[in-house]
């Protein structure tokens, strides 16, 4: 039983937090965005499409967004040509909270845990917007790629990054468990 005990702790302390940070997240969509008469994304989701448009204006691409009228998402629009959407799960708030969840399940110091947590989570965030721009650039160029693009090339890149983070805490600063004698 003592042998197991480590894994029966990680797995109680992944799905508590992951269920506890995701129930935050439902409620946070339930009370930010708006779908009826009038649609409105949650206000991160904007903030994503927003920040998308300014990175790729900022490096020299020809970017608009706009709330799309019938659906909760985001338009995006290379050179005037609506080539893309942001939608909730666009804004990698979803794998952010996977993110915090494993960490937190391979304990760490609270200190480590905290400043990790931070610099991974502004990682991911970053990477996701540069990730959305580079998409939308390469569904606008190559229109008959989206499926794989979308579904397979931009998918791997966030989570390959998250799954690297994952590993240099795992092997960097989770706590070891010390071994129980026999």
């Amino acid at each position: 039983m003592k042998k197991n005990k480590a894994v029966i702790v990680f797995l109680l302390r992944f799905f508590v937090s992951y269920f506890v940070l995701s129930g935050l997240y439902q409620w946070y969509l339930k009370t930010d965005q708006q779908k009826g008469e009038i649609y409105s994304c949650s206000s991160i989701t904007q903030l994503v499409a927003k920040q998308t448009v300014s990175t790729a204006n900022l490096i020299g691409y020809n970017f608009k967004s706009k709330q799309h009228p019938s659906e909760l998402s985001i338009k995006l629009f290379t050179n005037n040509n609506y080539t893309a959407r942001v939608v909730e799960g666009c804004n990698s708030l979803s794998i952010i909270i996977l993110f915090w969840a494993f960490i937190i399940s391979f304990k760490g110091s609270f200190k480590n845990t905290l400043i990790f947590g931070i610099i991974g989570m502004l990682s991911i965030y970053l990477l996701n917007i540069f990730r959305i721009v580079l998409l939308t650039v390469a569904l606008d160029t190559y229109p008959h790629y989206s499926d794989f693009l979308h579904q397979i090339v931009f998918p791997s890149i966030i989570y390959g990054f998250t799954f690297i983070l994952w590993v240099i805490w795992v092997r960097y600063f989770a706590l070891k468990e010390t071994k129980i004698d026999e």
